[in-house]
């Protein structure tokens, strides 16, 4: 008598529903919808909600979909106690806890985590006027980092590394933020800086364990080449894949223990300065990170939508990635990195984007929506399309980067053109550190 054929898991058509805080998984709900699953989306940001329109089915309430969906996925902090109750209702839950959750925006709280688990942090202090803080600078002159605490972190580009040796340029920058900002600006910290290579390292969590490989990843967050111009949160970056890394085993594997306890699921992921005398970590990102996750599916072999459920229900498994590396670069248009309502309805709101030859591999579609098969820019942000590359080396990854954009026409495009060109040098230093 034959065995009936049973489907395996990736061949099985499930219901997925996003709750989105930006809009910004529009390209991974895609890759789930034509997997050949049922996608719904729900963006919490008025501003943000046209992105998706025309790609895929959107939702004005999401809690009234959460039984219609089998996996439910988060793909912002700040929605820890939702995912946590649902589980406890027998949902799949792609997301956060509340403990994750304070990890990323309570910068603090997650510099004492660090502690507690017994990982060397550098020194920072909190505050929550700037009078406090220029008064501290010239008591300990000395180079720093102003990094903004709760919800004035997503303005990236008040992230400020300083470079004076006394701490003078810090002092400047906190002046004209007392002046723009008052008392709106609130907490935030100063951070010691420290010379060295900047990488952070990742993971997905299945509610219990680490899931590996680990990803690799080295973020290039000016707005121009050679890490000139201001902070953007990112404007692409380079990865790779490993079974094994050391920066890895120093820092997240700690919190394994501490993820478990609420039953994390999804990605965590730490930024570090890493040098000859020790690994430094500077903050969490327990979410996605973008571009990150979208940079990390053009390296994953198997359906993202098949992977996200077997996290959700707690399987253990690997994770199929190419070998070599992965970049990519987002394409952004004005007023990008900054917030102008005119500059966007000016230069760039519905400008639609052009492909000379119909090659859409690689291709990102990020604050989009789709009419008449055109795709065209919504959003608030400026920001386009990112677009990957992979390659055995890095120079390969580069060039097909390269080669797929210029395949595409918008009107006052810029991008970076430098992504990946300091992984021979960041290489060699962390290698002679014994780092890879």
């Amino acid at each position: 008598m034959k065995k009936k054929h049973q489907k395996n898991s990736a061949e099985i058509k499930r219901n997925f529903l996003f709750i989105s805080r930006w809009g910004e998984t529009l390209d991974i709900a895609l890759a789930i919808l034509n997997e050949g699953n049922n996608v719904k989306m729900y963006i919490e940001d008025k501003p943000s909600r046209e992105i998706g329109y025309g790609f895929l089915k959107k939702v004005k309430d999401w809690k009234s979909h959460v039984d219609w969906a089998d996996v439910l996925i988060f793909d912002y902090t700040g929605y820890g106690k939702e995912c946590t109750d649902l589980r406890a209702q027998g949902k799949l839950v792609v997301g956060g806890t509340e403990y994750s959750d304070m990890l990323e925006l309570d910068r603090n709280f997650g510099q004492d985590e660090l502690k507690k688990h017994g990982i060397k942090i550098l020194p920072s202090k909190e505050f929550f006027n700037f009078q406090d803080a220029i008064d501290y600078v010239k008591s300990n002159p000395n180079s720093y980092v102003i990094k903004p605490s709760g919800e004035t972190q997503e303005y990236k580009q008040l992230l400020f590394v300083g470079s004076d040796d006394e701490g003078l340029d810090v002092i400047r920058v906190l002046k004209a933020y007392e002046k723009s900002w008052g008392n709106d600006f609130g907490n935030f910290q100063l951070q010691r800086k420290v010379k060295g290579v900047e990488v952070s390292v990742s993971a997905y969590f299945n509610g219990k364990e680490f899931i590996y490989p680990i990803n690799v990843t080295f973020e290039h967050k000016k707005l121009f080449p050679k890490e000139l111009g201001v902070s953007t949160g990112e404007m692409g970056s380079s990865m790779f894949w490993t079974k094994d890394s050391p920066i890895f085993d120093a820092t997240l594997k700690k919190f394994e223990k501490s993820l478990a306890i609420d039953g994390f699921v999804g990605q965590l992921d730490i930024n570090c300065i890493v040098n000859g005398n020790g690994i430094y970590p500077l903050e969490f990102t327990s979410r996605f990170g973008y571009p990150q996750i979208f940079i990390q599916r053009a390296g994953i072999m198997e359906p993202i939508g098949n992977m996200f459920y077997k996290l959700a229900v707690g399987e253990r498994f690997k994770i199929n990635v190419r070998k070599g590396f992965q970049v990519g670069a987002y394409m952004v248009v004005p007023p990008f990195p900054y917030e102008d309502k005119k500059s966007f309805e000016l230069f760039s709101k519905d400008s639609v984007i052009v492909f000379k030859k119909e090659l859409k591999e690689g291709i990102h579609p990020m604050h989009l929506k789709k009419i008449n098969d055109e795709w065209l820019i919504t959003g608030n942000t400026g920001i386009a399309l990112m677009v990957t590359g992979t390659g055995l080396t890095m120079k390969d990854a580069q060039r097909m980067m390269m080669n797929r954009i210029s395949n595409i026409i918008i009107n006052n495009v810029y991008y970076r053109t430098d992504i990946g060109d300091r992984w021979s040098d960041d290489f060699d230093r962390l290698w002679s550190w014994g780092l890879l």
